[in-house]
């Protein structure tokens, strides 16, 4: 009776008695080509792996995919837009305020600083330095402008301790200058990007005020 069954048929019958598949043991069981066992998932529609180097695949109708358009099955995941490339880029644009690559490789559940780099060389992501961190943002201006006000405004990154000791030294140093001059001060000489807004914020936090005095008590 088996053997009557169309291919594909047998494909799907497989797939929901194990969700996930590699390609090889997937045509042993069939007894078919891989080249053939391939034909079959186009036919019943398929989404590969973006994690493992693609070798995984599942059915169209088996994928439950998230607000973040990603789906697990145990440690492998499956993405909407395909690979893990795709996903990190899709990742970025759609969020509010740029991600982190430990933000962006919590949501994938692997490493990804050094596929994010060369996207980043690619001109697929643009990136700021933001103390020791880079944050992703999309290629698309419109949509980068709104990020870099919203992680400006939002907070988030938690700006490492050692910055926050560079900006009360700046300040103690010269503390005529304003949020916008100490940005640039503090950027030109240590060679990483922070903003007014980032500063502002940490006095706000902190409860400083603008005075040598106030700053210097609580250092």
């Amino acid at each position: 009776m088996e053997l009557q069954q169309r291919p594909s048929t047998r494909v799907a019958a497989l797939f929901r008695e194990q969700p996930c598949w590699m390609i090889a043991p997937l045509a042993t069981q069939l007894d078919y080509s891989i080249p053939s066992v391939r034909r079959f998932l186009v036919e019943l529609g398929y989404y590969s792996s973006f994690t493992h180097n693609g070798v995984w695949y599942t059915l169209r109708s088996i994928a439950h995919f998230g607000r973040d358009c990603l789906w697990f099955y145990r440690d492998i995941g499956f993405s909407r837009v395909g690979s893990l490339t795709n996903t990190l880029v899709d990742l970025t644009n759609r969020s509010a305020a740029g991600m982190t690559a430990e933000q962006l490789g919590a949501k994938v559940r692997c490493r990804c600083h050094s596929v994010l780099v060369r996207l980043w060389r690619q001109g697929r992501l643009q990136r700021e330095k933001i103390g020791r961190c880079h944050v992703y943002l999309a290629m698309d201006q419109q949509i980068s402008a709104v990020q870099r006000r919203s992680f400006e405004s939002l907070s988030v990154i938690e700006l490492p301790a050692e910055v926050t000791v560079m900006i009360l030294v700046e300040f103690i140093r010269n503390p005529q200058l304003s949020f916008d001059q100490l940005a640039a001060a503090i950027s030109r000489r240590k060679g990483f990007a922070i903003t007014p807004a980032q500063i502002e914020r940490f006095f706000d936090q902190h409860g400083l005020k603008k005075t040598p005095l106030i700053v210097a008590q609580r250092l």
